[in-house]
Parts: C-alpha cells; sequence; structure tokens
C-alpha cells in the first residue's frame, strides 16, 4: 500500500508499471486519474489546493486500509496533489490490485469517491476573471458514498 501527498506532479504510466510489477498475485488492476477539469467550459485559469500534512495522510491511510480489508486487495496506491494546478494537470491517481476485476474496480471506486467527498482537501478556484472562490461540497458527492 502506497498514499502519497505530494505538491510535485507524477508520472502516470511509471506508477502505473510499477504498481502492476508489484502487485503479485493480483488477476486484476484498475487505475484512475484525476486532472483539473473546467466545468464552466473556459472560466477556469488555475485550481489550488491545500491541507494539513499529517492529517490528511492518517485519513487517506485509513480509507485506504478499510479498503484493502473489505474488497481483500492485494495492493493499493493513492497519490493526491496540493498546490496550485492548470486545468489538465493530473490531481489524484487510485489503483487497486485483487484477484478478481470486480473487487479491483469497487475499491477504486470507493476510494474516488472517498477523495472527492470526505477527503481533507480545500479546494479554490481561479477564474480568468480575477474571480476566485472554494469549492463547495455538492451533493451529488456526498450521495454516491451512500452505495458503501
Amino acid at each position: 500500500m502506497k498514499i502519497a501527498v505530494q505538491q510535485a506532479p507524477f508520472d502516470f504510466g511509471a506508477e502505473a508499471e510499477a504498481f502492476s510489477a508489484g502487485a503479485t498475485g493480483a488477476g486484476a488492476v484498475v487505475t484512475f486519474t484525476g486532472v483539473v477539469r473546467d466545468a464552466e467550459e473556459g472560466s477556469l485559469s488555475a485550481m489550488e489546493i491545500e491541507h494539513y500534512p499529517g492529517m490528511t495522510e492518517r485519513a487517506l491511510t485509513k480509507i485506504t486500509e478499510e479498503a484493502m480489508r473489505r474488497w481483500s486487495l492485494a495492493d493499493a496506491l493513492v497519490i493526491h496533489r496540493y498546490g496550485r494546478m492548470e486545468t489538465g494537470d493530473q490531481i489524484m491517481m487510485v489503483a487497486t490490485a485483487s484477484r478478481h476485476r470486480k473487487d479491483a474496480f469497487e475499491a477504486a471506486e470507493y476510494l474516488m469517491d472517498y477523495l472527492k467527498s470526505r477527503a481533507p482537501f480545500w479546494k479554490k478556484e481561479f477564474l480568468k476573471n480575477g474571480n476566485s472562490d472554494w469549492v463547495e461540497a455538492k451533493d451529488a458527492d456526498e450521495d454516491a458514498l451512500t452505495r458503501w
């Protein structure tokens, strides 16, 4: 299991390759990466993500350990960036490995739903018009957790 909260960009291909190589006994590896997207079609300039060091890593470790137990994962990886990112930059990566694909997919979705709604990160959007605002939690993101 690997948890990384970092400011620096990550190499998705290298991370996925290393994760897959280390997933001994797994029959399925699922990977996902999230990118900064412009929900308003051209108005977003950048996003800044803040967190509390130590608290964030503990929270991500706890939820990843829960996913490892619940879906009998062979391995799991969570990388989440903080700091200022431009549209199209990678924000996070989740990878799961298990004997069967269903467990790998479900565990990855569980981790992504948690990262989107409950992980202790605070996001601020900077618009091209000069305005900025903190991103508020969305009901749909919270609702996604109810299936777990």
